[in-house]
Parts: structure tokens; C-alpha cells; sequence
């Protein structure tokens, strides 16, 4: 079975996650427009600029039929900026960003101060301990009942699940570390065997 994993790439890092996508034996599509949305199995919503991104989601015609999908179940993880726009409710975000709701979470952009400001952390996770790469991220204010906590850093939730949807406020396709991608392939959207999730970073 060919996995069609589909990546938006309408601006952020992109090509980092379709990588990683290929390393793990599935198919990367680049999300530009609403065709490039037909017969993915899951989507992945990088980290960039969330407001640019939501204006972006407008513009191409991506937004509707998307949010459509997402409403529908479609696998969705999304880092950082991606996680914004996951998010149910966005706090400090442009008048006219909108986001999917497919995480009961509210979130804070640059809540961790500006691109200076950026650095790196270990994570508690529920599979082991990962370096996560923070850059502008987004703080997590709010869980609601049904969103599982899944890695924290100084007691705050970074790493989040609920249904058919993951989101991170850091950068795992920057840690050279798969196991999240993997979590997500195998745990959350079912696509590759539980049993291919690895338990040592990397492999």
C-alpha cells in the first residue's frame, strides 16, 4: 500500500517534515492548492507564519475544503505554526486568522518571546525523553477534556493528541529524531504498523 502523506507547503518549513516522511517509507504530497488535497492519507501543518499561513489558506482556496477533511477525520499534525492552526482558539493571533479546531486547545503565539529567543530543550514524552528545537513557539493555554497531554516541558504541555489530530509548539523534524513522526504514522492516523514505532531515538 502507497501511503500519501500530504505536507502544506504553502510557506514554512515544509521539506524538512517531507524528508523525514521519506525516510519512513511514505509517499510526501506538497499541499498548494485544493486538487493537491485529493487522496492523501494525512496531512502535516508545518511550522512558519501562522497569520501569513492562514491568509495563504484563503487565498489559494485550501481553507474550506481542508477544514472539510479535518472535520471529516483526516489525520492532521501540525508543529509550532501548524499547531496554531489546529488549535480551537488562538490568543494574540491577527484579526482574520482562523484556524480548524481539530484540537480543543487555545494557544499563544511567540509566546516564548522572538526569534532570538529561540533554544533548544529536552522533553518529557510519553515514549522517552526528545530534544525538542523551539523557535517563536506558541504556548499551549488551555487543554480541553479530551486532549491528552503527551510530552511537557517545565511541567507546560508541548506535545498534545486528540482523535485523529497531533500538534507540537516545537520543531521535531529539526531534531533528527523520527520517533514523533512515527508516533503519528503508526498511533494516530494508523497508517504503518504499531509495531514499526521505535523505542531508541532514530531508529
Amino acid at each position: 500500500m502507497n501511503v500519501r502523506v500530504g505536507v502544506l507547503a504553502v510557506q514554512g518549513a515544509f521539506l524538512a517534515h517531507a524528508d523525514i516522511l521519506e525516510q519512513l517509507g511514505v509517499t510526501p504530497v506538497e499541499i498548494r492548492q485544493p486538487a493537491h488535497l485529493r487522496d492523501i492519507d494525512a496531512i502535516v501543518l508545518p511550522g512558519g507564519e501562522s497569520g501569513t499561513m492562514s491568509k495563504l489558506l484563503a487565498s489559494t482556496g485550501l481553507h474550506e475544503p481542508l477544514g472539510e477533511l479535518l472535520a471529516c477525520g483526516l489525520p492532521a499534525f501540525g508543529t509550532c505554526a501548524g499547531m496554531i492552526l489546529l488549535a480551537s482558539s488562538i490568543l494574540d493571533g491577527r484579526d482574520d486568522q482562523r484556524c480548524f479546531g481539530a484540537i480543543d486547545i487555545e494557544v499563544r503565539r511567540n509566546a516564548y518571546g522572538r526569534q532570538v529567543d529561540s533554544f533548544e530543550a529536552d522533553i518529557d514524552t510519553t515514549f522517552g525523553e526528545f530534544h525538542g528545537v523551539f523557535i517563536r513557539a506558541p504556548r499551549i493555554e488551555t487543554c480541553g477534556a479530551g486532549v491528552e497531554v503527551l510530552g511537557s516541558h517545565r511541567g507546560e504541555p508541548v506535545l498534545v493528541g486528540q482523535g485523529t489530530a497531533l500538534a507540537a509548539a516545537f520543531h521535531p523534524e529539526l531534531s533528527g529524531d523520527t520517533r514523533i513522526h512515527r508516533f503519528f504514522l503508526s498511533h494516530v492516523a494508523g497508517l504503518i504498523p504499531a509495531e514499526t514505532t521505535p523505542t531508541a531515538k532514530g531508529q
